[in-house]
């Protein structure tokens, strides 16, 4: 499961202590807004609580194999830390937005931001609609961290050599990423004008974009080119890095189905109550009789879905067999990515980790 991390990794602490450094001086920066704003940076504050730090592990991950091939003794900076720390602030941010967009009320088995804002507003006797007050603020709340990411990147590149590569790396990340949760919820509108024999190449392009990227392969491209990698060392990366984050979105897709709530921290089929177009259903309809197929379209996005009912969909995607197809599909991207590996201008104890974060990525339940 990639949320244990292993003793021996620094990532989670130097994280950690970058983040408490970096909210402390927000706090102080804004202690003359009043009482209001600084539980507004509260709320920023404990989004950044948890998670797997999957995108830090990564970064760090792609900086050790070039910072350390052919210099084993090559030490860690704050400038690394800075740079990891800055993704999973991103993170932070896309998630606020990722959870209003789709109506969500849970993250990490906790109320999701725009939820706990509407509490907040509530339990202040505040007057007027608590709802749209907690949606309206954590579209601010993501904003924010939209913006605290980008100010701790900048403040981390001050005279950095490769400055220039990174924030080019960067800037790609949040328009592939912004594009595709659009290229996502487009879908869920889109996918009835378009033959369905184009649904999976669809949902894919947004897998690509919305997560493999953003997740494994923007990631490890950071850390390597913060660390000055070639050009065929940056390619190795991102030919290990888009497969692994196909399979950890695919795998993210049968979670999101089939997962265990105590472990996942979101509802069992959540993604069905959603309404996600994502591979597994495109390779479902592929299957259906037109019956069935119609009432898997009527049932998927019904938020009031029973638990019954999400049981019936379930054995609706093993019985076509889009279950089993997209576990192939898993093994088949894991097996590029190791390949991607083979021979490869990086540090070898840093591949070893690499291919232990893969098969974390990629085998898991949560």
């Amino acid at each position: 499961m990639l949320g244990v991390v292993p003793p021996s990794s620094p990532v989670p602490g130097a994280v950690a202590a970058r983040l408490d450094r970096f909210l402390s001086r927000m706090r102080e920066e804004s202690s003359e807004y009043g009482s209001d704003a600084a539980s507004f940076l509260d709320a920023a504050a404990g989004t950044l609580d948890g998670g797997k730090r999957l995108r830090a592990r990564f970064c760090h991950a792609g900086w050790r194999a070039v910072a350390r091939f052919g210099d084993h003794d090559a030490q860690e900076t704050d400038v690394l830390w800075d740079v990891c720390t800055a993704l999973e602030i991103f993170q932070s941010a896309a998630l606020v937005h990722d959870d209003l967009i789709d109506n969500s009320d849970t993250r990490r088995g906790r109320p999701a931001a725009h939820r706990a804002l509407e509490a907040s507003h509530r339990s202040a006797g505040w007057s007027g609609d608590a709802e749209a007050f907690g949606r309206a603020s954590a579209i601010l709340l993501g904003d924010l961290l939209v913006a605290w990411s980008d100010d701790l990147l900048e403040s981390a590149l001050e005279a950095q050599p490769h400055a220039r590569a990174v924030r080019s790396e960067y800037a790609r990340m949040r328009r592939d990423v912004t594009t595709g949760q659009f290229l996502d919820i487009a879908e869920e509108s889109a996918w009835s004008v378009n033959d369905g024999r184009v649904h999976a190449e669809r949902a894919l392009r947004v897998a690509s974009l919305k997560s493999a990227r953003y997740s494994i392969e923007q990631p490890l491209v950071l850390g390597g080119a913060l660390a000055g990698a070639h050009t065929d060392q940056l390619d190795a990366l991102r030919r290990f890095g888009h497969p692994i984050g196909m399979a950890f979105q695919l795998r993210d897709d049968v979670l999101g189905v089939f997962g265990d709530a105590s472990l996942t921290g979101k509802p069992t089929g959540d993604d069905l109550r959603e309404g996600k177009r994502t591979v597994l259903i495109a390779l479902t309809r592929q299957t259906l009789e037109a019956p069935a197929r119609n009432l898997l379209d009527e049932m998927l996005g019904d938020t009031g879905l029973t638990m019954q009912q999400v049981a019936f969909l379930q054995a609706t995607i093993v019985g076509s067999g889009a279950l089993d197809e997209v576990e192939k599909m898993i093994a088949d991207y894991a097996r590029e990515a190791d390949r991607a590996l083979s021979g490869a201008r990086l540090d070898n104890a840093a591949v070893g980790e690499l291919r232990e974060l893969a098969r974390a990525a990629t085998v898991r339940s949560a």
